[in-house]
């Protein structure tokens, strides 16, 4: 048993030793919640005293960081009401020099503009004279090409009827006539070596109507052509056609051993085909061909230039037949004439493409004349290609002696 003394009675009890425990309990207890109270209140307080000491000291710190942002802030804005100050007053200087150049601009361009107004009001002036001098002009042209034009009217209108008045014979010796006269008006300039006469040989029962040869210098003969002329009235009944006559034409030929033959025709005005110009009709019989009588002198330039380019070669084969000389050049020389005979080709083109542009100044009656030149280009573009078409294969064809020439050639150059 233990005795326990009252604190406040001062009264001694005994208590068991369960008694004693639950009471010691009891009391330590009471002091562990003092002291853990305590200590909780302690803490506390230290606590609020160290927050309010961080809180204090962040305080502080701000306080020093917001006076130096401050600070600085100050002097940015210092510096940038400067640089403010500044830009405006370049803004208000460079303003000052923009309306000094506009001003000065504008009194510039208004001075272009003065001189360009006085210039315009001058070339107006000058176009309105230029406008009336060509309107005289232009007047005074087409009442001349009226003029013209009549007369030419009146011309055709006189040779129709004079054409109505000849018999067929007098028709026929007007074409011929008019291509002696053609050819009359250049042979002292263009064919001073050359011969054109009529046919008057009959000997054979037939005769062509003109006989064209040229030779050079050393009597060999360059070209020659066998002519003849067909021309029938408009209102002649019997209407004849160009093929009738080519086989004539063709003996005629060949029994004056003439190289071409050219039949010079008016008849089938309304063909198209004989129309074009310079018809070849070498398909029926060769180095023939039909022509209108515009084309009497083109056709004779044509044949004699192709000729004229190939007597050299020619003279160069005769040249190789006797002499046995070296051949390598030949092939190069038959493209050189094929060159010459396109070059040929290429001028008689442009003289024709010429002769065009002057019949597009002319009245409609000539039309027909243009369309056929217009056509003949065709032609000449056939003959350019049959020229083409010259080979040596085709040279030497029925050749013994230069088919053996041309085979030793090529042995000597497999060797």
């Amino acid at each position: 048993m233990n005795e326990i003394i009252c604190p406040n009675c001062k009264k001694a009890f005994k208590v068991d030793e369960a008694g004693f425990a639950a009471i010691l309990k009891q009391v330590r207890d009471h002091q562990f919640e003092d002291e853990l109270e305590k200590r909780l209140k302690l803490a506390e307080n230290e606590k609020e005293s160290a927050v309010k000491l961080v809180e204090a000291n962040l305080k502080n710190v701000l306080q020093d960081n917001l006076s130096k942002k401050d600070i600085e802030t100050s002097q940015k804005i210092a510096a940038k009401e400067a640089e403010i100050a500044e830009i405006k007053s370049k803004l208000e200087n460079a303003e000052l020099q923009k309306q000094l150049s506009v001003n000065e601009a504008v009194q510039k361009i208004e001075k272009e503009r003065d001189a360009l107004a006085n210039d315009l009001k001058s070339k107006e002036t000058e176009a309105q004279l230029l406008e009336k001098s060509l309107n005289e002009k232009f007047a005074a042209q087409l009442k001349t090409k009226d003029e013209i034009i009549k007369m030419k009217d009146d011309e055709i209108d006189l040779r129709k009827d004079l054409k109505l008045k000849l018999s067929t014979k007098m028709i026929g010796e007007t074409l011929e006539q008019h291509c002696e006269t053609e050819f009359n008006k250049l042979r002292s300039t263009a064919f001073q070596k050359s011969y054109f006469e009529k046919d008057n040989d009959s000997k054979s029962g037939t005769k062509g109507d003109y006989i064209y040869r040229e030779n050079d210098e050393h009597g060999n003969e360059i070209i020659s052509i066998m002519f003849e002329m067909k021309n029938e009235a408009d209102a002649t009944a019997l209407k004849r056609k160009n093929e009738e006559f080519f086989k004539v034409l063709d003996k005629n030929r060949n029994e004056k051993k003439c190289e071409y033959a050219v039949l010079v025709s008016t008849l089938e005005a309304d063909n198209d085909l004989y129309n074009m110009g310079i018809v070849d009709v070498s398909y029926k019989f060769p180095k023939m061909y039909v022509i209108r009588p515009q084309f009497f002198i083109p056709i004779i330039t044509l044949l004699r230039n192709a000729s004229m380019n190939s007597m050299q070669y020619k003279a160069e084969l005769s040249t190789m037949r006797n002499q046995n000389i070296d051949i390598t050049n030949f092939e190069d020389n038959i493209t050189k004439f094929k060159e010459g005979f396109a070059k040929n080709y290429d001028l008689a083109s442009r003289q024709f493409k010429t002769a065009i542009d002057e019949i597009d100044k002319t009245i409609d009656h000539l039309q027909k004349t243009k369309d056929a030149l217009l056509s003949s280009v065709n032609n000449l573009r056939l003959a350019n290609n049959k020229a083409d078409e010259l080979t040596i294969k085709k040279l030497t064809q029925g050749n013994p002696t230069m088919k053996a020439k041309f085979d030793e050639l090529s042995n000597d150059k497999l060797l």
